[in-house]
């Protein structure tokens, strides 16, 4: 895919990234894409919902609907920040076959684990996204440890 469509498709994550951020909840979004199109857009509402298991991947899916799944198979997920193990779950149980990651220098979730079972891995290593969660964990660490199980 060209570096374009990864652009506009990340811009798309980080959109939403920064509407949780605003809403008060964790700066990371997500975008389901389906043949060049975002059919599903999400970010993480643990704290707006005061869910345990909304993270973006996982809002993004939910908001995306009921998929075929043929349409799975050939979605690309996007997210700011490298999925973790539940999120890494629920692209292994749809057999999405392509995640892009904003970046995973802040949090780096089982990558090579998708990687070893046939998804397809590309992190961008978006500055944009460094940022955004670098910040947040810095200003609020205590938020953070939750949302990753420490």
């Amino acid at each position: 895919m060209p570096m374009e469509e990864h652009t506009t498709f990340m811009n798309a994550a980080i959109e939403e990234a920064v509407k949780g951020l605003e809403e008060g909840g964790i700066p990371i979004g997500s975008v389901l894409v389906i043949d060049d199109n975002i059919v599903g857009r999400g970010h993480n509402k643990r704290v707006q919902e005061g869910s345990v298991v909304l993270h973006a991947e996982m809002d993004c899916l939910e908001n995306a609907g009921r998929l075929k799944a043929k349409d799975y198979r050939r979605a690309v997920l996007y997210s700011t920040l490298s999925p973790c193990d539940m999120c890494s779950g629920a692209v292994l149980l749809y057999k999405i076959p392509k995640v892009v990651v904003g970046e995973n220098r802040t949090f780096k979730g089982p990558e090579s684990y998708l990687m070893s079972r046939g998804v397809m891995v590309d992190v961008l290593d978006d500055s944009r996204c460094v940022e955004l969660m670098t910040n947040f964990i810095k200003e609020k660490p205590e938020l953070w440890d939750e949302d990753i199980g420490e």
